[in-house]
This record gives C-alpha cells, structure tokens and sequence, in this order.
C-alpha cells in the first residue's frame, strides 16, 4: 500500500510502503534478457522569444517553464522501446515467477537509467546512454521487490523487498549507489533499518520534503524517524495509543485512538520530536471518519456525510466546505509549493486551496484509471504540470480497443498544454514522409500508427524525467516505452 499524500514525484514528497498481511510471492515475471528498438527523427523550433521572456520576467524561471511547456511536450514522439523478457539470453538464478511476463507497475528515472519494477517483484535497470539493460536488481533469488525510491541525498536507489524464505512477510530495505548500478553491481549495496521488525502492519515512509524515514514495527508498537541523508536514527515515538502518524513539511500530526466525542491530537517537530501542541478535535458520535488529514498549519477533517472541516491550529479558527461541494477523494496530493492541494475522484482532478475553494477543473483530463494511484500520473518539480494516462478523445480517428492518451494539463488553469496520442503521432509520420525525411516514422507510416497504438494500450506505470525531459510508460504487458523528442 503506497499513501499517496505527499508524494514523492516532482514537487510532492512521501512514499509509505506497508507489509502484506498474507505473504504473496508468486507473480507473473518478467524475463532477464532485452530487446530495445530505436527511432531516431530530428525536429527543431525557435524559443527565441522564450529565452526573452525567462530573461526580463520578475519569476524567470517558472515563467519560462509555463511559457516553454508546450513547446517541450508537443513535438514528443515514441523513440524507443525496452523488454526485459528475452528467452534467447542466458537463463537466471532468480525463481521462475519472477521470470514471467507481467506488467510495469512503477518507473524511476535517474541520472540517465531508468528502473522497471515488474508486478511479480523483478527490478530491472536500463541505460539510456547505451540502449541496454543493466541489470537486475534483485540481488537474491527469492527476493521480490515492493517498491523504489531514489534518494537524491546521496544518488542512491532503495528497493524495499520482501523475501520468499521469509514467506514474504517482513520489509528489508537496501540502499545501492547509482554508480554501482551503472556499473553492473547492484550486490554491492548496504541493507537499512536492520532493527526494525517491519512485519504487517508495520511499514517504511520515505519523505523526501523533510529528508527523513518513517518507520513502524508492529511488534513492539514503536515508530522510527530516521536520517534520509545518512540512515541515523533521529529519535522513537513508543505509544500504543497512536492510531496513523501523518507527515508535514517539519512537523508530524499523530493521531489517537478515537474516543465516542472527539479525537486526541498532537503535533511535533520532525527534526527531534518536540511536542508543538496537544489538543483534541470534536467529532460527530457514530459517524465514521473519512480522513484527517495535516498541512502546515491547516488540518482537515471529513466525516461520513458531514461536511469539510478546516481547522487552523495556531489560532482554532474553523471553517467547514458543504459535503454537496467537497466530497470525500479517493486520493490527495499536497502542493507545498503552491499552497494547494489536489484531490482524486471518480477518475476526475481537482484543484484546491486551504479555503476550502475549488481553483481548477480540468478541461480535458479524464483518467484511465478509475483506482487512481501516483505509479500513473506525475506532478513536475514546479508544481505546475500534471502528466496522466487519460482516456482519448472520442474522434480519435485511429483509436482501436484500449489505447488511452498521455496529457499534459497545466496545474493552476486546467488547460491541456500537450497530449500524445494514436492521431497526432499519425500526423507527424505523414508530415515527415510529405517532407521527405528519412527516418524511421516517414518511411513506415504505418508500422508507427501499429506500434503508438500499443504503446497506449493498457498503460499501467508513468514517470517524467525532467533532466533528460522524457517521457517513459509501462504497459501490461512488461514493455518500457521511451516519448522523447
């Protein structure tokens, strides 16, 4: 289970990884071979007049982002594809059902590799410098791997795994140096946490706003906060009373058991633990909480069919958003930067600010997904873009069966800046083969429209690479696709 608030990608921050219930090692793998395909095309448009704007805008830098987005999305094609299922390679140590064939269900990228996970728990790595596979990254061959986070505070990649001689029941955390990836040698890591019992209901959070972990071991009902920049352990909370702990930037909410009237509250800092404030919030008897949920200084708190409730907790000032209005989300995303926060609905997003007003709908960001999860969609570092795997548009002349389309959508207008879809990528193939142009995409016009159709079927993973300002998607069927310009 990964808690979607505060995330990791781009501007958002946290990923909690929780231990399964009932340990399930089996899956449907991926292969331990590769083949890439490559399409090589040439393009190139004036940004002189954005160079202008970045230079004499009072905010040059989000200035030029805004102004130069569809610029960096709307001439991105499919160039390249990854399979890390090759039957012709040499067979490998790991066991069999991780070398099956199953779906992409998370992306990383960094530092020129991008790392695959698979659903059965097979990590892979892959060069964009070269075009090859790396390597696995399972360094056992029963471990399956949950998920990754790359930790930018060292340049180092940690899996959490889980293992089948342990029946897949207890979190291991391991850090490796991305140059010890790129060097082929992913056993030369370290493991993290070794302490701690991270069996269910226990878990790992990595926060990458505040550089701390968060861990929980059941066992013994203690939570950890640990360094992310060196894995020291900074202090304990040992309470059975805490009921969740949620993460803001530098401070932790720590939420109590619920009494019939009200709920037991407690704010600390999350450099040493010190207790900021105690208090308790009142609560509607016999109605069940939605959700609590901590940013700065606002609190916000739902119930089942009550209203929106809004609590500043410097000065007690409460204000409520009617439930016809805000109706409990599936799913949050805080944007530290902007002061605002996103919210997930019956595959719809929507922007709000901590006035509890709605500050955008998008235009044209219908999700694919209904169970929408942050494998899927990616928020920039600038917080001013949302890239999602849609559903197409209905004219959608070359539309067929499950391909979707990828869409940009500006964050604080809703406007969609650049999508990638069947159509549009049958345009430039046209235009190329009109103009003459010798690659790939001009002379198979065809055998393009075929393979950007696949590419956008059944997208089950996505990650933006804002250094190298590519686009990469996973598919059910366990392939890697490159959308670059």
């Amino acid at each position: 289970m990964v808690r979607m608030e505060g995330r990791r990608r781009g501007g958002c921050s946290g990923r909690r990884i929780v231990a399964s219930k009932r340990g399930s090692g089996n899956g449907n793998g991926n292969g331990n071979g590769i083949n890439t395909n490559t399409i090589n095309n040439n393009n190139s448009i004036s940004v002189i007049k954005k160079l202008q704007t970045r230079e004499i805008c009072s905010k040059p830098h989000r200035a030029f982002a805004s102004a130069t987005s569809p610029h960096r999305f709307r001439t991105m094609r499919l160039t390249h594809y990854y399979d890390s299922h090759d039957p012709s390679k040499s067979r490998s140590s790991l066991l069999p059902f991780l070398l099956k064939r199953t779906k992409v269900v998370e992306i990383v990228a960094a530092k020129n590799l991008i790392f695959a996970l698979y659903h059965s728990g097979l990590c892979a790595a892959f060069s964009r410098e070269t075009d090859e596979r790396i390597c696995f990254l399972n360094v056992c061959p029963d471990e399956v791997i949950r998920s990754l986070f790359f930790n930018k505070n060292n340049d180092s990649l940690i899996t959490v795994s889980v293992y089948a001689s342990e029946n897949f029941s207890s979190l291991k955390c391991r850090s490796t140096k991305i140059e010890y990836i790129r060097r082929g040698t992913p056993d030369a890591g370290f493991p993290l946490f070794q302490s701690e019992s991270l069996k269910w209901p226990g878990f790992v959070e990595f926060d990458d706003v505040n550089g701390k972990v968060l861990t929980y071991s059941a066992q013994d009902s203690i939570y950890k906060v640990f360094d992310l920049k060196n894995y020291t352990m900074l202090y304990s909370i040992a309470d059975r009373h805490v009921q969740e702990i949620k993460i803001s930037p530098g401070i932790m909410l720590l939420i109590f058991n619920r009494t019939s009237g009200h709920i037991p509250l407690k704010i600390i800092s999350i450099e040493d633990g010190t207790v900021l404030k105690v208090f308790n919030h009142l609560l509607h008897r016999n109605k069940k909480v939605d959700f609590i949920e901590q940013f700065n200084e606002k609190l916000l708190v739902k119930q089942e069919n009550e209203n929106l409730q809004i609590l500043d907790v410097r000065n007690a000032e409460l204000m409520e958003v009617s439930r016809t209005e805000f109706m409990t989300p599936s799913a949050f995303i805080f944007l530290y930067e902007n002061q605002l926060f996103l919210t997930f609905r019956n595959r719809t997003v929507s922007v709000w600010n901590f006035r509890g007003e709605l500050v955008t709908s998008f235009e044209d960001h219908q999700l694919w997904h209904p169970d929408c999860n942050t494998n899927n969609i990616y928020i920039t570092s600038d917080q001013d873009l949302i890239i999602s795997y849609c559903k197409a548009d209905s004219d959608d002349q070359w539309m067929e069966g499950n391909a979707g389309s990828i869409h940009v959508s500006n964050i604080l207008t809703g406007k969609c800046v650049a999508k990638i879809n069947t159509t549009i990528s049958c345009a430039r193939a046209n235009e190329c083969s009109r103009n003459g142009c010798s690659c790939r995409e001009s002379l198979y016009p065809c055998l393009m429209r075929n393979s950007v159709t696949e590419a956008l079927e059944d997208i089950t993973a996505l990650f933006y690479d804002e250094d190298r300002n590519e686009i990469y998607t996973g598919n059910r069927h366990g392939l890697l696709h490159v959308w670059s310009n």
